[in-house]
């Protein structure tokens, strides 16, 4: 345990490393996709967010946790896998998506968060979280992570059951061609087929995993969303008040506050 709290505790430094090496010396294939565009994003989920943001938008009564809904085109998807199969052939240093997942690409490292990943939070999830989730934060998501993971026969097949370190998560299947690997919910009483250019949202703190792939290869982006009005409260991996210490860029999602600027009663999207 003491080991890898050590671990856990260069990872904020050995990523900057990282990050910064592959900034100045790495040659992008498609540099075009590290900057959002609306060219890159279904139709269907464009039309969501429309909607979402419309004075009318309302759930109708709906009660489920777990929702899908399209994201990206299959053209973005297949020059964003080409990108990263490029970058994953390259000489770049290289740090592991998570504590869990053995291959894929941490996106900050690549530098897109602030051309991709933040406008696509803060202009195009917000408004669906804001309507889907309002108890978990989903109109004042300030944070997140962004990784791609990467499923094939010979590496990653599965993952266990766990939780996410995110009020909110967004789990989209970029491709390529592969046979099962569905997504399970709970103890394996609802499992989720992976449908590519499609997302699905769910609860970060829904205890899920991955069953094995049959053939072929996955890819998929994990967007981790965070709200620091919420896990400033209660941190949602230990469900104790935070202890903070000061990290760069987003951290873990939590941020300082005096306590005489808490009121008892919190307005949490306010």
């Amino acid at each position: 345990i003491e080991a890898e709290v050590q671990r856990r505790k260069l990872l904020v430094h050995q990523s900057a490393e990282r990050k910064a090496i592959i900034s100045k010396c790495y040659k992008p294939k498609h540099s075009e996709v590290y900057t959002l565009q609306d060219s890159f994003l279904a139709p269907g989920f464009l039309e969501i967010v429309r909607y979402c943001t419309s004075p009318d938008a309302n759930l109708h009564g709906l009660d489920k946790r777990i929702f899908r809904l399209p994201v990206f085109t299959e053209e973005f998807c297949q020059a964003f896998i080409e990108e990263l199969e490029n970058f994953e052939q390259s000489d770049m240093p290289k740090g592991r998506p998570n504590s869990m997942n053995n291959y894929g690409v941490l996106l900050n490292e690549l530098g897109m968060d602030e051309s991709f990943i933040t406008p696509l939070r803060e202009k195009y999830l917000r408004p669906i979280t804001a309507l889907l989730y309002p108890d978990l934060g989903g109109a004042c998501l300030d944070s997140h992570k962004a990784f791609v993971v990467k499923y094939s026969l010979h590496e990653d097949l599965d993952l266990s059951s766990h939780y996410d370190n995110a009020e909110v998560t967004l789990n989209v299947s970029l491709g390529k061609d592969f046979t099962e690997g569905n997504l399970y919910f709970g103890d394996f009483r609802q499992e989720v087929e992976h449908v590519g250019t499609q997302g699905l949202l769910h609860r970060g703190g829904q205890i899920h995993g991955a069953l094995p792939i049959a053939s072929g290869e996955r890819w998929n982006l994990i967007i981790w969303m965070r709200s620091s009005a919420i896990r400033n409260q209660l941190c949602p991996m230990c469900n104790q008040k935070p202890q903070l210490v000061e990290a760069e860029g987003f951290g873990d999602g939590f941020t300082e506050t005096c306590e005489e600027d808490v009121p008892e009663t919190v307005d949490l999207c306010s």
